[in-house]
């Protein structure tokens, strides 16, 4: 996540790595650094063992032991507890660092969901948005589950937005912008 003032970026989630932040896919999100030195001690585990759990078996994979796929672990969220865990994580969290960046910016005038989860996935949207009425974030149930550009009620005192990403498209405009500089 990101927090955006005049177009700029003044706080995000992800610290040193990608891996910081919020819980992703495969990766952890924020772990207590003591996390480290007990699982050496415990587990036996290399650095190089430690990196790659927290970077490829953590994350919504890791708590459910099921899937790294949200549509995944909402198809078993009723009928596994281990998937249901990992969805509430994700929101739990979700919430926790939209305050967080709330309080970065001195409050929030839009909220904006992209990339799949935020794009596709309409209950999680709701269920993130669900109590953050004291933020100004209020969603409209229809315009959420149709996916619609603005699920914020009419009366909200912020946006609240879904906008389709192509991240490769940017990375690949990225990229020639480069090349044609060199």
């Amino acid at each position: 996540m990101t927090a955006v003032r005049d177009g700029k970026s003044i706080e995000t989630t992800m610290g040193f790595t990608p891996s910081s932040g919020m819980p992703m896919s495969r990766r952890s999100g924020d772990l207590d650094p003591g996390i480290v030195s007990y699982l050496a001690r415990t587990e036996g585990m290399s650095a190089d063992q430690f990196h790659r759990m927290v970077n490829t078996e953590s994350g919504l994979l890791g708590v459910s032991e099921i899937s790294s796929d949200m549509r995944d672990l909402l198809r078993e969220e009723q009928s596994d507890p281990r998937a249901a865990d990992a969805i509430a994580l994700f929101c739990h969290r979700a919430k926790q660092w939209i305050g967080a960046l709330a309080a970065a910016l001195g409050g929030v005038d839009t909220l904006v969901f992209s990339a799949g989860i935020g794009e596709h996935a309409p209950v999680i949207r709701a269920r993130i948005c669900e109590g953050m009425e004291f933020l100004g974030i209020t969603i409209d149930r229809l315009r959420n589950e149709k996916n619609e550009a603005v699920i914020s009620k009419e009366n909200g005192r912020a946006t609240v937005r879904v906008m389709h990403t192509d991240e490769e498209r940017e990375i690949a405009a990225s990229v020639m912008t480069l090349l044609s500089t060199g």
